[in-house]
């Protein structure tokens, strides 16, 4: 793949992360209605304490890795069970939002396949 292709999408990734994750700290943004079931799912995740500050976490440091181009493959394998969950969250809960998280998605994925020669030596 072009390699500024791939800068592009690394930085737009990271930038997206660097945002919501932020908002998981700040809540500068708005929550946006949800169904009842995906609401208790929300209400029981911030219920414990640590699940959104730890998502947040995770996300603004993946996001920073990708913008300044440090660990990316690893970022990029971080990233990977959050995206996995925003997915099947809106698959399942809130199918009316899954557009981020279908974006966030596909832009993983595509940077892990552009990234693929670093990850060879882990299935040798």
């Amino acid at each position: 793949m072009n390699s500024k292709v791939t800068m592009a999408l690394r930085i737009v990734l990271g930038l997206i992360l660097i945002i919501f994750g932020a908002n998981k700290f700040i809540g500068f943004m708005p929550s946006p209605e949800l169904p009842e079931a995906a609401g208790n799912f929300m209400g029981a995740l911030a219920g414990t304490g640590y699940m959104f500050p730890l998502i947040g976490a995770v996300e603004v440091i993946v996001g920073l890795l990708l913008v300044l181009n440090k660990w990316v493959p690893f970022a990029l394998i971080l990233l990977a069970p959050v995206a996995v969950n925003m997915v099947l969250f809106h698959l399942k809960l809130a199918p009316g939002g899954i557009g981020p998280a279908a974006l966030v998605t596909i832009l993983n994925v595509v940077l892990i396949y552009s990234n693929w020669d670093k990850y060879k030596p882990l299935f040798d």
